[in-house]
């Protein structure tokens, strides 16, 4: 049985292996919003945001999509919002990253053993894709996973994410659910859950900076071999 689900895993990640141009023009919605931001603020990065991170690692985080004035600005996930703060200073800690976060591309932060990437690549608007740009840009996010020889373990931010990883895998919803620090078999590595780390879900206690940092010592643990 777990040999059949690891085919039916690969096979499902393996059918995509390109990654999304500057242009890329699947979601109607999400290009007239990306054409209506590059007019209002052309040096922002306003494209798809690419995975940011070592193709040999063997942690995936996968976030839900770029935040307008975080990511879709300065062009690295989860870089100029309060949830990068958070995010990589947690990384950091584990052992996932090193360097200075200064939430600018070009500040040195270097990531180790770990690969941040977003199941929409596009900034959608009011931070919400519909069902279909999440399928739409799903099969990126298959070929990414594809593309990770090492992979071992993913980090699923949000339900979003969860479902969009699981659906990446050949997986079905209803075996794999969501729920915050949960953990799944799903093909090859194990799936951990987290709600996102956003600022509405700080400030409304939703998630708390040690409930996040619990997440990444499982994370730790599980890579380490340890129980």
């Amino acid at each position: 049985m777990r040999a059949a689900s690891r085919a039916a895993s690969q096979r499902a990640v393996q059918h995509q292996t390109e990654q999304p141009g500057r242009d890329c023009p699947l979601c109607p919605r999400l290009v007239a919003f990306r054409e209506e931001w590059r007019a209002r603020e052309p040096e922002w990065h306003n494209a798809p945001v690419a995975a940011f991170g070592p193709s040999n690692a063997r942690l995936m985080i996968v976030g839900l999509a770029p935040g307008l004035r975080g990511a879709n600005r300065t062009g690295r996930p989860f870089t100029g919002d309060y949830a990068g703060d958070l995010l990589y200073a947690t990384l950091t800690e584990f052992g996932f990253a090193h360097g200075q976060y200064a939430a600018t591309p070009d500040d040195g932060l270097t990531l180790d053993d770990g690969m941040i990437v977003n199941a929409v690549r596009c900034v959608p608007p009011q931070n919400k894709p519909t069902g279909v740009e999440i399928a739409t840009c799903r099969p990126f996010l298959a070929g990414q996973i594809g593309a990770m020889p090492q992979l071992s373990a993913v980090v699923a931010l949000g339900r979003i994410a969860h479902e969009s990883v699981v659906r990446a895998f050949g997986e079905r919803l209803g075996r794999i659910p969501f729920a915050h620090g949960a953990e799944h078999a799903i093909g090859p590595v194990r799936l951990f859950d987290s709600y996102h780390c956003s600022r509405y879900n700080t400030n409304t206690r939703v998630l708390t900076p040690d409930m996040f940092r619990a997440v990444f010592q499982r994370v730790r643990a599980y890579l380490d071999g340890r129980p």
